[in-house]
């Protein structure tokens, strides 16, 4: 078995962790010796054993001599767990294969030098490109303190996401509804607008045939128009914030406070979507599932403030001036002055066309 087949398997077990270890990434390991696979590990949960330990546990004595294949750099710092340099030393390990190093500046190279200078082997680049797409919202975070946003809709052939009288339920398939789940879970927080709020009263929760993880819950709601028997505020499913302006009214702050809600007050919410961005990002939020209507999203999409666009495309027609667009806003005169993408994939879901994507 070749090099780049032990490090896709370390890819596939990081890959069923997304969603679970935020703040920290998603990271697998292989130890291989004599072409055997003698040792495996996946990051589970912050604070927990990293994917080096959980491989070198069960590699025990087989580790010494054998190569290392990881996903993402080992750490060589302190933090809730010791050094994993440490253990990969210790256990004689001959040869490291590291998919991509640590952007996290207490990591950022040392953990290969520290190898290196032990004179362990290393090896670094093996699948890249596949290892920078499982921990892309990580290494967003990391880079701008500010949380990886992906835009969510779902529209008809004709690009409408509701109705003239706002009704949306259901555009889709049960199988693009349930890949949607699949997002909230990988998600560490869900944001809508007090519009979606007041009109389709959410739960915002993630329901899949085996469980998984509810987001936080984030309501950007300017004037705290909420109704006190909304859902998110009586299913404690999630921790839910509302975001409202400085000039909201104090009373209705209580009274959501009293019900467990945190309220955050920032100048204007609505407008300075840069500003909610920095405190989300502040509060360790490294990813955001944006499920708002079409004034949310335009306000995202015109400040530029998105890093991939989800779009589940039904084979149904609306028509209509009045029914909902994906974006509103004013549309400029010229083509060229559109918005440019590209697209990262298209695919089949149920009777939906799903398409991902990205600015250029």
């Amino acid at each position: 078995m070749g090099a780049e087949r032990y490090m896709e398997i370390a890819l596939a077990m990081a890959k069923e962790t997304i969603g679970q270890t935020s703040p920290n990434p998603s990271v697998g390991c292989v130890i291989a010796k004599d072409g055997e696979i003698v040792g495996l590990g996946a990051h589970l949960r912050a604070g927990t054993e990293h994917a080096e330990i959980h491989a070198l546990q069960q590699a025990g004595e087989n580790a010494r001599g054998a190569e290392l294949f990881v996903t993402l750099e080992p750490c060589s710092h302190y933090g809730k767990t010791p050094p994993c340099v440490n253990a990969i030393l210790e256990h004689g390990i001959r040869k490291v294969y590291i998919a991509v190093l640590d952007p996290n500046p207490l990591v950022a190279g040392r953990g290969a030098a520290i190898l290196e200078e032990a004179g362990v082997d290393v090896d670094v680049g093996i699948l890249e490109e596949e290892a920078l797409e499982l921990n892309k919202m990580f290494f967003h975070y990391i880079k701008t303190n500010r949380p990886y946003v992906t835009l969510k809709s779902a529209l008809t052939l004709d690009g409408k996401m509701a109705t003239s009288t706002g009704d949306s339920k259901w555009i889709t398939s049960q199988e693009a509804r349930l890949d949607v789940h699949q997002y909230r879970h990988r998600h560490d927080a869900i944001l809508i607008g007090s519009n979606t709020a007041l009109k389709d009263n959410p739960h915002l929760t993630t329901r899949l045939p085996h469980g998984g993880r509810n987001p936080i819950r984030i309501v950007l709601d300017s004037s705290l128009k909420i109704r006190l028997d909304a859902n998110i505020l009586h299913d404690h499913a999630a921790k839910t914030i509302f975001i409202c302006s400085e000039d909201a009214p104090l009373e209705k702050e209580k009274e959501l406070v009293e019900m467990g809600m945190m309220v955050k007050r920032l100048k204007e919410p609505a407008s300075q979507l840069s500003e909610v961005l920095d405190w989300l990002g502040e509060q360790n939020i490294t990813s955001l599932f944006v499920e708002g209507g079409s004034a949310i999203h335009t306000s995202f999409i015109e400040e530029g403030l998105f890093q991939e666009i989800v779009l589940y495309v039904a084979p149904k027609l609306l028509g209509g001036k009045g029914a909902i667009p994906f974006i509103g806003g004013e549309s400029p005169e010229l083509m060229a002055h559109s918005k440019p993408l590209e697209f990262a994939s298209v695919e089949l879901i149920g009777k939906d066309i799903k398409i991902v994507a990205k600015p250029c």
